[in-house]
């Protein structure tokens, strides 16, 4: 995801246009329509549970994100080759200090007719800044924009006085962005949901806009949503700028939230795709597919993770957060219970960002180290014997995949430290809710890159809010952040993102477990389909041929 200048420490392999082959015939090839007409341009697949939301601005998980980025587009898309191109801008200057674009908006219709103008990008990031919209990725806008985190930090302040944000419309068709520091990546930012525009004219007549999906839900991307109830209809955009692209006619996402369930239905031919990045296989049937080489495997920026909940007892304590976390036998989870190809985690960045943190911070595995911490933690907290420890809950949303994880790490915890724990699971959105309130001790997370940076997953735990859940901060840690954005020197900003990957290792408010792996099977027709190795899918270039 990147147009002016990459990273050199990111080492990511080129993006994948899929087209691979597999063994099952799902019925939408040639002839599947009438005599001499070709295949119906029809995407059937899976998105295992409802968006917890429809809006951009609200957006923060990828749920969400694969609706969101086929029915909008932001003022770069990222390409085939991986590249942060021109998509609602048709122009890009860049000031010779790096800190000041101006975007020039190409012509572009929302799906309503009305005209895409820089005063709908300017309301909707403004927007997200709006303290009381409580959105969890306003720091993907005020980390980089100036002005932006005096106006967040503003109890009741207003679009309209945001003045001295460095988000500014000149005309329809021209967008001021100035940034308080050089951001290599910037252009990235601006193809990531949260950077999305809003129709400002909609928005400000209906502000429950993005909660019904009618004549005011507008987008301005290569699909609209046609219907949102037990499945998302996503139809072609015939107003997109760039509709000539665009193969496919119709999107059908189910929301199946079995694995087993799905994988049977994409056998049947009810679905064209199975499994990642918008699903998980079957853990039982992958070594199976990997042997008659029809699995599908790329490696993609993500890490899988528990976090603790340090405002809860007893994880205030880090002795016990470490003997939870080094007692985990990491490598058995990835060869016996995920059996994907995942690399055991010992880092907070995946290797496919900085390699080295496949060898990462800690050892794996290393139940004696885990039994001295734990005996550090009861003397701190005054206990005798781990039986005095006040009960405590493994959460994690329904899936057998994270089920399976959770009772592996269930009985791993029982066999090496002879602690015992409960497990908990919910349905996504209320998962959700239950994490955002604060309803946890230990919970299942992940995070997959937003752009190719360390710092993607390290400025999640700048302050206790947002997406960070865990309610760890550490003002040295905050420092040497600030300090990285602002390097420009790249071998010494990595050097501080390590020290600050370090500093949360070193105090563990999560446990990480493993690397991403993408698995997954699809229909032998199905091409053009790219997946970033971000994670991300796009549809856009997709077709049956």
């Amino acid at each position: 995801m990147k147009k002016i200048s990459r990273l050199l420490s990111i080492l990511f392999a080129s993006i994948l246009v899929l087209s691979a082959c597999g063994t099952f015939d799902n019925g939408n090839e040639e002839g599947g329509g009438a005599k001499g007409e070709g295949p119906k341009q029809e995407l059937r697949i899976n998105i295992s549970s409802e968006p917890p939301t429809l809006h951009p601005g609200l957006a923060t998980d990828s749920t969400s994100g694969v609706v969101l980025n086929h029915a909008f587009e932001g003022l770069t898309r990222i390409n085939k080759n991986g590249d942060a191109e021109e998509a609602m801008a048709e122009k890009i200057d860049v000031s010779e200090d790096g800190k000041t674009y101006t975007f020039t908006i190409r012509d572009a219709k929302w799906s309503n007719g009305d005209p895409v103008t820089a005063h709908d990008f300017e309301y909707a990031w403004k927007w997200v800044l709006v303290p009381a919209n409580q959105s969890d990725y306003a720091s993907q806008i005020y980390n980089y924009i100036e002005g932006a985190k005096d106006a967040y930090d503003t109890p009741d302040i207003s679009i309209e006085k945001m003045e001295n944000v460095g988000i500014k419309a000149i005309d329809d068709k021209t967008l001021e962005v100035k940034l308080t520091n050089p951001t290599a990546y910037f252009l990235e930012l601006t193809a990531f949901y949260t950077y999305y525009p809003i129709n400002s004219k909609i928005a400000k007549d209906n502000p429950d806009w993005a909660n019904r999906v009618d004549e005011s839900y507008v987008s301005n991307g290569p699909f609209v949503i046609a219907d949102k109830s037990s499945t998302i209809t996503l139809q072609k955009n015939k107003d997109y700028w760039d509709a000539d692209s665009v193969k496919l006619e119709k999107i059908t996402m189910d929301m199946i939230n079995d694995p087993n369930t799905e994988y049977q239905s994409f056998k049947k031919g009810e679905l064209d795709w199975a499994g990642a990045p918008t699903s998980s296989l079957p853990t039982d049937v992958i070594p199976t597919l990997d042997k008659e080489g029809t699995l599908q495997k790329s490696p993609i920026a993500g890490t899988y993770w528990f976090k603790f909940n340090i405002n809860k007892e007893p994880f205030q304590n880090e002795n016990l957060r470490k003997a939870l976390s080094y007692s985990i036998n990491r490598k058995a989870i990835v060869e016996n219970v995920t059996q994907g190809g995942q690399i055991p985690a010992m880092a907070l960045v995946p290797s496919a960002i900085i390699k080295e943190n496949e060898k990462g911070y800690f050892k794996d595995n290393d139940v004696d180290a885990a039994k001295e911490h734990l005996q550090k933690a009861l003397d701190e907290l005054g206990l005798s014997d781990v039986s005095e420890l006040p009960e405590i809950a493994l959460s994690y949303n329904t899936s057998e995949g994270h089920q399976k994880v959770a009772q592996a790490i269930q009985d791993m915890w029982r066999k090496a430290l002879g602690i015992e724990v409960t497990l908990n699971n919910a349905e996504w959105n209320v998962y959700l809710d239950n994490i955002d309130q604060g309803n946890f001790q230990i919970g299942r997370a992940g995070w997959l890159a937003d752009f190719n940076d360390p710092v993607n997953f390290l400025e999640i735990f700048t302050v206790p809010q947002g997406n960070n859940d865990t309610g760890w901060t550490n003002e040295t840690f905050n420092n040497l952040l600030a300090q990285a954005a602002k390097e420009t020197d790249k071998e010494k900003r990595l050097g501080l993102l390590k020290d600050a990957e370090q500093l949360v290792l070193d105090e563990m408010p999560i446990a990480p477990i493993y690397f991403y792996t993408n698995n997954w099977v699809q229909n032998d027709n199905l091409k053009g389909v790219v997946i970033s190795p971000l994670g991300d899918v796009q549809y856009k270039w997709a077709y049956f041929e």
